[in-house]
């Protein structure tokens, strides 16, 4: 397995957990509610805002949150404006990070997101300092259990525009260029396929191996990130071999 998807299997995990706190849906309620204040309140006409909601279906905000998180984007309810940005740094032994951010209050969480990273023997970097490590992809994720046969997926994957398709144990991931995310989507779904996800998200160029204390110290800074209420999306080049992860988290 890749680093990346490794990462993602762990998240996918962790953010049914962090439904249950709640935490999850202020999230997804926040890239709903920017989606709709850039693009508008139809999903039809707003690919992000589509996306957005079809991921907060995933893992069941309520339609009333989805609705109230819509309007709030379009002006029609109140709430606070916020500002996207994106954080980089560096996590133990030199692994790049990237970081999507929504906040209400920059310098607040400037300084937040600062003391993570030295916390958890990272640092927090220049505009630019990692960014180049990464390509911006769509990435759609197909549960094998109940879906067509890898070359079918992959056949169908690539008439819609798709560039690659991967077993990633559980799962198929299908990456493409960003602005084919929707018609591999569908595609896929039309052709049986079981989806688990679809979003955009960035994908490292390489991977740093880590082991030991700094696999350790890594999987806990990507943690505490991903906790953090302003932290809609953690992006990092690590790659923690199979033995080396059944050995942490036994």
């Amino acid at each position: 397995m890749s680093g990346h998807s490794k990462w993602a299997n762990i998240k996918r995990t962790k953010a049914k957990v962090d439904e249950k706190k709640g935490k999850i849906f202020s999230k997804m309620a926040r890239e709903i509610i920017v989606a709709a204040r850039q693009g508008g309140g139809n999903p039809e006409a707003n690919f992000r805002l589509k996306t957005a909601i079809l991921k907060a279906k995933e893992y069941n905000l309520p339609a009333d949150n989805i609705a109230r998180a819509i309007a709030k984007g379009t002006g029609e309810a109140g709430g606070a404006d916020y500002e996207e940005i994106v954080y980089e740094g560096y996590g133990p032994g030199g692994v790049a990070v990237l970081l999507e951010i929504m906040t209400d209050n920059r310098n607040r969480t400037a300084s937040e997101i600062r003391h993570i990273f030295s916390k958890n023997g990272g640092n927090l970097g220049e505009t630019g300092c990692v960014s180049w490590m990464f390509s911006r992809k769509g990435l759609v994720t197909v549960d094998k259990e109940g879906s067509p046969s890898e070359e079918e997926l992959m056949l169908t994957a690539l008439e819609a525009g798709a560039g690659d398709l991967g077993d990633e144990g559980e799962v198929f991931e299908v990456t493409c260029p960003p602005e084919s995310l929707e018609p591999v989507r569908d595609a896929l779904e039309k052709a049986g396929a079981k989806i688990a996800g679809a979003e955009i998200t960035m994908v490292p160029q390489n991977y740093v191996e880590l082991r030991g204390d700094e696999a350790a110290k890594m999987l806990k800074l990507v943690d505490t990130l991903e906790d953090h209420d302003d932290v809609q999306k953690v992006h990092a080049n690590f790659d923690i071999p199979d033995d080396e992860m059944a050995r942490l988290e036994g």
